[in-house]
């Protein structure tokens, strides 16, 4: 899993490319939580557009961030999504709470 971050004022964007899965699921969620320790951070927008394949594991990184965003009245954006992470998005009702772009 590689992230490219840009921070801009309040916004964090960050582009996630390869796979997020069990395997990769404690880096990525510690390089993110790093990021985040930037409490001027109130919104995240994960690109997920480089983003080859996802499990549950991915979902959890997910929203473990939403809910740290949450906790400082800050919003997750996703944006991006194929089709096989675009399905697990919607299966899983991650739609329901994270907004998409």
């Amino acid at each position: 899993m590689e992230l490219n971050a840009q921070k801009r004022g309040p916004r964090l964007s960050v582009q996630l490319s390869g796979e997020l899965d069990h395997h990769s699921a404690e880096q990525t969620r510690i390089m993110l939580d790093t990021l985040l320790r930037d409490v001027t951070v109130h919104e995240l927008v994960l690109d997920l557009s480089g983003m080859s394949f996802m499990d549950s594991a991915g979902l959890g990184v997910i929203l473990g961030r939403f809910r740290k965003l949450s906790m400082r009245g800050g919003r997750l954006i996703v944006k991006g999504m194929n089709a096989s992470v675009d399905r697990i998005f919607r299966m899983s009702g991650l739609y329901a709470i994270v907004e998409r772009q």
